[in-house]
């Protein structure tokens, strides 16, 4: 994929909990330095951002930290460190990456972040859609390590048996308490044909998998008919590509006679916002999709003019993992009243965040604004309220392969088919 570095505005991204790296092992500060969703493949991430460069920098409204006495304690830093420092080299490039990273640690905030040029190269490589690793989606967990979120179709880490919030606590022998979620992901991804040996926490139980790594594709937007015209689309995240995925998806489901419509955003983490926008658009009557309202307290509207507006009755699977652009298209709906929400509360993220490179084609990421669905609501740290709520029985699901969440969603539609 090929970069772009064009002057304006960056594309915002709603992406899920996504936390602050640790880089190169440095802590706070000088030497400081990510489900919410890691790629255990190819790439760190498996959210697309659009990287733009912004051609003007505004007026710095506070002192500026590059002065003559930080200047001076840092040179004393580092002279310390030469001299004296015992563990390892440490070198001037580092200590400069991690003064950058230090800068955005001290916002406190676990979705900002700085990328080097090659870190930045290796978010692009996700755009593709094809990685190479086990085929899991990662978050950081509370016990200070890392839980899978959902497995790829026909992945490695599916045919090994490995399931959804399952805790990685070790890859290959190493401890992982406490590491940065792309840390996490550097030990477990890897090349085709290699294995990783994974130590998981699973229900209290202790489990060892032997995964051997592979090419792993993960379309964006799945469907199918189900029984009674009811169509079924399921949509892993929300990519430049997810767009036309879906309108095929929503296409061939009205030509095969769907009556019916389940949309399935379960461990969905989130994505473009211009991309669930454009989603929206095609289901959403008219009206506000969300909105955004930054430092300024200005604020940027995203809207629907409703002729795609959905004519069937529909049902859209959420779970704890659906976060972010997952709960702007779920937020909607809800609010408009056009579909009923099946499954448990969402993740609650309501914040936007851009990605921007700098003049030496590195990048930072920050949280610029905060998203409002069309009621009002900010759902950061709270998430939406199913409609019907009803726990997953992931027993029943990985013995006997019932999915007790879309049983009850196939329930609800067919009550709203009837009427």
């Amino acid at each position: 994929m090929e970069q772009e570095y064009n002057y304006g505005p960056a594309q915002p991204v709603v992406t899920p909990d996504e936390p602050k790296r640790k880089k190169a092992g440095f802590g706070a500060g000088l030497l400081c330095g990510l489900l919410i969703m890691a790629l255990v493949c190819g790439a760190a991430f498996g959210v697309y951002y659009r990287i733009t460069s912004q051609k003007r920098f505004g007026e710095l409204t506070h002192e500026s930290v590059a002065n003559e006495a930080v200047n001076r304690k840092m040179e004393e830093i580092q002279s310390l460190l030469d001299n004296y420092y015992y563990l390892n080299e440490v070198t001037t490039e580092d200590l400069e990456i991690g003064i950058y990273n230090g800068m955005i640690e001290a916002t406190g905030d676990k979705y900002a972040d700085y990328y080097t040029y090659e870190e930045l190269l290796d978010m692009l490589q996700s755009t593709e859609g094809v990685y190479y690793g086990i085929g899991a989606t990662v978050q950081l967990d509370a016990t200070g390590y890392v839980r899978i979120a959902g497995t790829i179709k026909d992945s490695p880490a599916e045919a090994a048996g490995l399931r959804e919030n399952d805790i990685i606590y070790q890859a290959d022998g190493q401890d992982l308490y406490g590491y940065s979620l792309e840390e996490a992901v550097a030990l477990i991804r890897g090349e085709e044909g290699t294995s990783v040996e994974l130590g998981i926490i699973r229900d209290g139980e202790d489990l060892s998998f032997t995964i051997v790594r592979a090419k792993v594709e993960n379309p964006t937007v799945t469907y199918e008919m189900q029984d009674d015209a009811i169509g079924y689309i399921r949509i892993s995240e929300f990519d430049d590509v997810t767009v036309g995925q879906f309108q095929e998806a929503l296409s061939s489901i009205r030509s095969q006679g769907a009556k019916g419509l389940i949309i399935d955003l379960r461990s969905n983490p989130g994505g473009l916002l211009s991309a669930v926008v454009s989603i929206a658009q095609e289901i959403l009557p008219k009206g506000l999709i969300v909105y955004t309202e930054n430092k300024a307290g200005e604020r940027e509207e995203y809207t629907c003019d409703g002729t795609k507006e959905l004519d069937i009755p529909l049902v859209v699977l959420v779970n704890g993992n659906s976060a972010s652009a997952s709960e702007i298209l779920s937020g909607a709906i809800k609010d408009y009243g056009i579909g009923t929400l099946v499954g448990t509360t969402t993740y609650g993220k309501g914040i936007v965040q851009q990605v921007m490179s700098l003049s030496d084609n590195t990048a930072v990421k920050i949280t610029v604004s905060a998203y409002y669905t069309p009621n009002g609501n900010n759902i950061h740290g709270t998430g939406i309220a199913p409609d019907v709520e009803i726990e997953m029985d992931t027993d029943a699901y990985y013995d006997e392969g019932v999915d007790n969440q879309l049983e009850k969603g196939l329930e609800v539609l067919r009550e709203k088919m009837k009427q």
